[in-house]
């Protein structure tokens, strides 16, 4: 088992690769919001995440160690959950709903591990390294305020409206489909109808002219009429 020194680095090590994770997912999230305040935040905290990882690599040369060789499992795992509900996606309203959504789980995992991290470098006596992990966490507390602001005070409500024109566009679209397909349906029925009076109309022309023809008379040689 490990003890609290190697705890406390390999917990310098597992967050400096999360912030590096983040650097490559941040700015397709940018990309991907519409909402200007929300691209803009998501580009302001890709620089506070560079700099993040420079505190990260300070603190590790004042332990004497390097920050690299580990893979944050856990920040993976949530950087391929926002990759599997981007597929598709296109610059929305609701689409910037849930960046905000998958952002701000990124950003609780890194708060509860910096805020752990904090508290073990306090108890070892690291008042140096305390600080640089208080600056990290305090920007990360920060940016999960400015997206509960954007999500409240815009981003949500225009979701919830956009959604809504959007279901009562597909219920009118279905309405008209449905009405169009009964006038086919009825003309079709008017003519076939026709057709069909036109037919016993002819027939019963041709049947009388039929019995005409069979009650021909002609002369027998008694010079009786003889019917055919």
């Amino acid at each position: 088992m490990s003890n609290f020194h190697e705890m406390f680095e390999e917990g310098l090590k597992d967050i400096y690769n999360a912030e590096k994770q983040l650097t490559k997912a941040l700015p397709k999230m940018a990309k991907m919001a519409k909402n200007p305040q929300l691209k803009q935040g998501f580009e302001n905290h890709l620089r506070q995440t560079e700099e993040q990882c420079r505190r990260i690599e300070q603190a590790c040369q004042m332990l004497g160690t390097k920050p690299t060789g580990m893979v944050c499992k856990g920040m993976k795992g949530l950087i391929e959950e926002a990759t599997e509900h981007m597929q598709g996606l296109k610059p929305s309203a609701c689409t910037d709903a849930e960046l905000i959504g998958l952002a701000q789980k990124a950003e609780h995992y890194e708060i509860a591990t910096y805020g752990t991290l904090c508290e073990w470098a306090k108890t070892m006596g690291h008042n140096e390294i305390l600080s640089l992990l208080k600056l990290n966490m305090s920007e990360e507390e920060s940016t999960d305020e400015l997206l509960s602001q954007i999500a409240e005070g815009q981003v949500n409500q225009m979701a919830a409206k956009e959604s809504e024109q959007m279901m009562m566009e597909e219920q009118k679209s279905g309405r008209s489909g449905g009405s169009s397909s009964r006038g086919r349906s009825s003309s079709a029925g008017r003519s076939s109808s026709s057709r069909s009076a036109g037919s016993r109309s002819s027939g019963s022309k041709s049947g009388g002219s039929g019995r005409k023809a069979t009650t021909s008379k002609s002369k027998s040689p008694r010079g009786r009429t003889s019917v055919m």
